[in-house]
């Protein structure tokens, strides 16, 4: 963040997530975390680092290697009255939990008629960029807001790493929160003081007139960025943060389309069928005749996701092309 505020503190974006599960065991002695590798060794990206110490194995679980079961075990929690989160270790292992997912967490509460709510949270990391190759590098975060009866998160700042955690998990139907991997090293501030962010509405992170930049997640930064440098050109950006993918706030889309007149998309997924597609759709449906050149999408290239380093990087969307992208929809 680049100004500074009263009462802030410098933390980074793992720091803000061990933060908010240390206060959500404080408070509600019902929440508990399980998953892979929770416990003694701390997170695979170490963010429940210290949790165990503090709340001890009934609460801070290492569970077997087996996404079904223990993701099953949590929404049989849930059913019963607790309040877990579940970490997946990546978004890939979240596939081998997948029926439980869409079959079990995301329908009960329809399918009894309001009866049975699964007030569950699933964390997992997402995303490329770190040379962890086609198996470690997926975004899937489309596939999941695809899905009727869960709430799918994709916190890219501070704050929202530190605050969505807490509503989330009074929401009576599932809530994923994906994490980019990028992201767990972002330093910044935290303002203290600040209230639990609205789980329904996108986030302007940069006001504008001339195009608007509309992401989530781990594009935030290239995009603001890529603000930074059009600025610099006389081309004034505004950035929309989606940041919540299900309900996908359409309101916020529009406004800011209504605002600029042109608009680019950057999703880290593959093009097709992408998030960025129905982004782009909801455009053309609601927006058409505010729009003064077409819809630009910046999109991950359409293959597996290379190890090598220099591949990997030419296979993900870049400042160069957000700022390609913004030149043609200006014109």
């Amino acid at each position: 963040m680049s100004e500074e505020r009263v009462g802030a503190a410098k933390t980074t974006y793992r720091e803000a997530m061990r933060e908010a599960l240390r206060e959500a065991l404080r408070s509600d002695e019902r929440v508990f975390l399980m998953g892979e590798d929770v416990g003694r060794y701390g997170g695979c990206f170490g963010v429940s680092l210290g949790l165990l110490e503090e709340f001890g194995p009934e609460r801070i679980r290492d569970t077997p290697l087996s996404e079904s079961a223990f993701v099953g075990a949590g929404i049989g929690e849930a059913l019963n009255g607790m309040r877990p989160i579940v970490e997946i270790m990546t978004v890939n292992f979240s596939l081998l939990a997948l029926d439980q997912i869409l079959n079990n967490a995301a329908t009960l509460l329809h399918m009894s008629g309001g009866q049975l709510p699964v007030p569950l949270v699933i964390r997992m990391t997402t995303g490329a960029g770190r040379q962890l190759a086609a198996q470690h590098s997926h975004s899937l975060e489309g596939w999941y807001a695809h899905i009727p009866g869960i709430r799918v998160l994709a916190p890219a700042t501070i704050d929202d790493a530190r605050h969505m955690l807490a509503p989330a998990l009074t929401d009576p139907d599932p809530v994923l929160i994906f994490e980019h991997g990028s992201l767990y090293n972002a330093s910044g501030e935290l303002a203290t003081s600040a209230d639990s962010v609205d789980l329904d509405r996108a986030a302007v992170r940069r006001p504008g007139t001339d195009v608007s930049l509309i992401t989530y997640g781990g594009s935030l930064p290239k995009a603001l960025a890529s603000a930074d440098h059009l600025a610099s050109e006389g081309i004034d950006a505004e950035v929309l943060d989606l940041r919540v993918l299900r309900p996908l706030d359409g309101e916020a889309v529009a406004a800011s389309v209504a605002r600029t007149h042109r608009a680019v998309v950057i999703d880290e997924a593959w093009r097709s069928g992408s998030l960025a597609a129905e982004v782009s759709a909801r455009i053309a449906e609601d927006s058409l005749y505010e729009l003064d050149a077409p819809v630009e999408r910046v999109c991950s290239a359409e293959v597996p996701i290379p190890y090598a380093r220099l591949l990997e990087q030419a296979a993900l969307p870049q400042t160069a092309d957000i700022i390609a992208a913004a030149h043609r929809a200006v014109g």
